[in-house]
């Protein structure tokens, strides 16, 4: 077997991946171009285990197989975030995404209560609880 077809292939494969990570908005279409990226390792992976033979048989694709896992698990938690990024923005676009946290100092979190009490129940500064 030639191995020059599936290097080409996987290269062709691999190109097309990282030009879809690297222009794409949208967040689901970048995971599947991060899938095609693995695919194409995968393809490089097991025609290599074809075409060379190593001291341990099989070894591309047992490493094409721990690939696909990780894919896997990837796949899981990207889609995990893009469904919480929706939820709370309505929108997938990766370029809205904002990727710092805003400055809370000098802001408090809450408001105080009105008049300075504190809600019946809760302690004050200067009360201890047991």
């Amino acid at each position: 077997m030639r191995p020059v077809v599936p290097y080409v292939t996987a290269a062709l494969l691999f190109g097309l991946g990282a030009y879809g990570v690297l222009r794409r908005r949208n967040a689901v279409l970048v995971l599947m171009a991060v899938e095609l990226m693995l695919n194409a390792v995968n393809l490089i992976l097991v025609t290599a285990d074809a075409t060379v033979r190593a001291a341990l048989p099989h070894a591309g694709q047992v490493f094409a197989l721990f690939v696909i896992v990780l894919a896997a698990a990837e796949i899981g938690v990207g889609l995990a975030i893009v469904l919480q990024l929706y939820r709370l923005r309505a929108s997938v676009a990766v370029d809205e995404v904002p990727l710092t946290e805003p400055s809370l100092t000098g802001v408090p979190l809450t408001e105080p209560p009105a008049g300075g009490l504190a809600q019946a129940g809760t302690p004050t500064t200067g009360e201890v609880t047991r």
